[in-house]
């Protein structure tokens, strides 16, 4: 049993991943070493995307004129929501 403790020593004393789970806790695997996250979350080689990925948000939805579309949108909407409630 004494020689279980010493193996595991240097692994309980490693720093965790500390990625968010599907539950809200922090991940608990240890990170790899030189990094930050563990080989699930991103520590492994080749892990991520590409340097220079152009298909990452090839849809458009995050461009600036989109957002700023969206804003005048919401912004129309709740203008035409107040002018109901003054009609009733």
């Amino acid at each position: 049993m004494s020689g279980h403790t010493s193996t595991t020593g240097p692994m309980l004393a490693s720093p965790r991943c500390g990625a968010k789970t599907r539950r809200g806790g922090a991940c608990r695997t240890p990170a790899v070493r030189g990094k930050r996250r563990c080989r699930m979350h991103g520590g492994a080689k080749g892990s991520g995307a590409p340097k220079a990925n152009r298909n990452a948000r090839k849809h458009g939805l995050f461009t600036r004129d989109a957002i700023a579309e969206r804003r005048q949108i919401r912004a129309l909407l709740g203008e035409v929501r107040r002018r109901l409630e003054e009609m009733k």
